[in-house]
């Protein structure tokens, strides 16, 4: 009973733009390939620090020796008698530990931390980046599919209508007011209505199609769009100025605070490469002892005995190395000057997009002022054609194409609002907000 209601509950649950967003960000294979990432660069910089320390290494080494022609061996008396015993076969234990630490190599290994630190974040704002774009996708689905199910609403209006008009026009048939000719006409345009919501409709299918599978939701399961009221004044708001949205983006986009951690990491680079001309530091200590079934003394006994302790460092300088160095720190350079023109270009397709989105907005938003006053224009024209039809005084051409001028000013009203309400949720979604229909 309790699973009978869990599974009711998700089939009844109609998903918000929130929703959509907040269960993507969870489930999605793309942001989820790119946390694996960020955990690998995450213990690639927890080996780096450890690799800080000293190395400590235990080891212990048990063999079995075979001497065949060996000719001397032990002599014991026993009872007056002498018995000598030659061993052929013997074991050998040996157990040791050693220490080695990297004093100084040019801080190296210090700067390989820095650059693994650098990768980590770099890391992370991948898994932002491609959080953003999935936002950005799911916002401009959602808002295709509130822009489909009300103009399929506008459809079935203008399809009742064609309807009437079609219902009008046999009974003037019958009276000898209409041809049939044209009232074939009415059925053309009643069954075009039918095929426009059909195509609609298939369309509204296909966007939630591409939401679900952006969802990484099956075929099977259930789902549905919570379509809010989504009033004339939501499209008529304040449009931020483009050197404002630019600003704010410059200082927290993913994209541009990524491509200046590349920056960073080029500079690091150039430092440990640097490195190479510098001399290392280390010191290294061990501990051993050894034991041997020949011996005459006892195990113990020989662990103690045989204990060799020793310490040293090691200094080493690199006089040729095939330019491996210059290499690397040219190459470090080039890097540099590189990721300084993926900055720039990233800089430049900021403002293109955040100009584009404010030019849509606005081109929509006069698009939208001008497509309200024609939509009220047209259905005064349609209301009163339509009357002067039913009275005789204007032909089928006229009324079907008074509809027709009506049809199309209410899909480019209903299509400039909600093209205006993602480019300004995508302006303030570039400011840093969140996006909320």
């Amino acid at each position: 009973m309790a699973a009978l209601m869990v599974l009711t509950a998700t089939a009844q649950k109609k998903w918000t733009l929130k929703d959509c967003i907040d269960y993507a960000i969870e489930n999605n294979i793309t942001l989820k390939q790119s946390q694996l990432k960020k955990q690998t660069a995450t213990e690639t910089l927890k080996q780096s620090k450890a690799a800080l320390l000293p190395s400590l290494t235990a080891s212990t080494n048990q063999s079995i020796g075979y001497r065949p022609w060996t000719e001397q061996g032990t002599v014991t008396v026993s009872n007056g008698t002498v018995n000598t015993k030659v061993n052929k076969t013997y074991y050998n234990g040996s157990y040791g530990l050693n220490a080695s630490w990297t004093l100084w190599n040019g801080n190296q290994n210090y700067n390989q931390v820095k650059l693994n630190a650098l990768s980590e974040k770099r890391a992370d704002l991948t898994i932002q980046e491609t959080a953003n774009s999935i936002q950005e996708r799911i916002a401009q689905l959602y808002v295709q599919i509130l822009y489909m199910n009300e103009a399929i609403s506008v459809t079935k209006q203008s399809l009742e209508t064609s309807r009437k008009n079609e219902e009008r026009g046999q009974q003037m048939v019958e009276v000898g007011k209409m041809s049939k000719a044209d009232l074939a006409q009415l059925t053309a345009q009643r069954s075009t209505d039918e095929y426009n919501i059909v195509e609609a409709e298939s369309n509204l299918a296909d966007y939630i199609l591409q939401l679900k599978q952006l969802l990484e939701l099956t075929g099977n399961e259930d789902f549905d769009i919570y379509i809010p009221e989504i009033s004339d004044q939501q499209a008529l708001q304040h449009i931020p100025q483009v050197s404002t949205v630019y600003e704010q983006a410059l200082t927290q986009r993913p994209e541009i605070l990524g491509t200046e951690i590349d920056i960073k990491s080029a500079e690091v680079q150039k430092k440990i490469a640097r490195a190479g001309h510098m001399p290392t530091l280390s010191l290294t200590a061990g501990l051993g002892t050894s034991t041997n079934s020949l011996s005459n003394n006892t195990w113990s006994k020989q662990m103690k005995v045989n204990v060799d302790a020793s310490v040293g460092a090691t200094v080493s300088i690199q006089l040729f190395d095939q330019r491996k160095t210059r290499t690397a720190v040219n190459k470090a350079i080039i890097q540099r000057e590189q990721a300084l023109l993926d900055l720039q270009d990233k800089q430049k397709q900021l403002y293109s997009t955040i100009e584009g989105f404010w030019l849509d907005a606005n081109t929509n938003q006069q698009k939208f002022r001008s497509a309200t006053a024609t939509v009220e224009s047209e259905q005064a024209s349609y209301d009163l054609l339509s009357e002067q039809f039913q009275l005789g005084l204007k032909n089928i051409i006229e009324l079907m194409t008074g509809k027709d001028k009506l049809l199309k000013a209410q899909q480019n009203k209903l299509q400039s609002k909600y093209m205006t309400i993602l480019s300004q949720q995508l302006l303030r979604f570039y400011q840093g907000e969140e996006m909320s229909i």
